[in-house]
């Protein structure tokens, strides 16, 4: 947990607060690694912001993001303090205005996901943007990479989702279409847990498995576009999809599902993970790529080219 806005130790940030990242971070070398952290720790802290783990902090994202309205970066101690990264790396100030969006959209009394478009509206706002940037950090001038670099992290933010049913419920909080889940409450959902083989728990395990299968079209674009990535970078954040997605293997595999212990990978699995990813290697010889599918952008159309030309 962060409880302050000053960042003075990004690599500590990673390594307590996004292990699978942290895993796959030690590929990237000193310099991309460093700013990688760095970028993930900046996100950390805004997320923090949002859950109220630091001290007055949706006071603090309205603030930003009003700084973000006006296509200022500065004016905040958080800002201020990634200036730097933004000027070097020609961050975009609307993706990140994006990302406290969703993350204001979680400040509700009660957040409730309507249907699959709002599902990946949000999924993009909080996830996909992170894609976008980590793109810029990572040294990507090919564009074609980005439409792929938001859906994989759509993928791991619809993993996300799937882990953390029961954990958001008790924060007021449904990520699931109402559409699949007959519009439960947080508080119902709370209340199938106590009974896993109820009509109520049972909609909630497909619906989780749904959100899975939902993830793997987007975790499958995300791979396809390592190759646009420099060898490195390419080899640790596939490692990194490797690892988060083996959440949801494990999700599907449990037999507690959503309603039991919160799923996390041994380090045994990171191992065989990353030697899977070593498979994705083989993209960077020269083959045919596919054209990204722009079926995967329906919902988020009216975030296109906030960070570039992306689909």
């Amino acid at each position: 947990m962060v409880n302050t806005i000053e960042i003075d130790n990004p690599e500590y940030i990673l390594a307590t607060s996004g292990e699978s990242f942290h895993w796959a971070r030690r590929f990237l070398g000193n310099k991309m690694g460093h700013d990688a952290a760095r970028l993930y720790s900046f996100c950390r802290v805004l997320d923090d912001m949002a859950d109220g783990d630091i001290e007055n902090g949706p006071e603090h994202l309205s603030i930003i993001q009003s700084r973000l309205k006006q296509g200022e970066w500065g004016e905040h101690p958080l800002l201020d303090q990634f200036s730097d990264m933004v000027e070097e790396y020609g961050l975009s100030t609307n993706v990140v205005s994006s990302l406290v969006e969703g993350l204001l959209d979680d400040q509700a009394p009660e957040v409730l996901i309507s249907d699959e478009e709002d599902l990946i509206q949000y999924a993009y706002k909080v996830a996909g943007t992170v894609g976008l940037l980590m793109c810029d950090v990572l040294n990507t001038d090919e564009p074609r990479a980005k439409p792929h670099a938001i859906d994989l992290g759509i993928g791991m933010q619809l993993t996300n989702i799937a882990r953390d049913v029961l954990e958001d419920a008790k924060m007021g909080r449904r990520y699931l279409p109402g559409t699949w889940v007959n519009n439960m409450t947080p508080t119902q959902i709370i209340e199938a847990a106590k009974n896993p083989q109820s009509h109520e728990a049972l909609l909630i395990t497909d619906a989780v498995q749904r959100l899975l299968w939902l993830a793997e079209r987007y975790y499958a674009s995300g791979r396809t576009g390592l190759s646009y990535l420099p060898p490195r970078a390419h080899f640790s954040i596939g490692v990194a999809a490797k690892v988060y997605r083996q959440i949801g293997i494990q999700i599907l595999r449990s037999k507690h599902s959503w309603h039991g212990p919160r799923q996390v990978t041994s380090k045994v699995s990171k191992i065989l993970c990353t030697i899977r990813a070593t498979m994705s290697l083989f993209r960077r010889f020269p083959h045919p790529r596919k054209p990204h599918n722009k079926h995967l952008h329906t919902s988020i159309v009216s975030y296109k080219n906030q960070g570039g030309t992306w689909g």
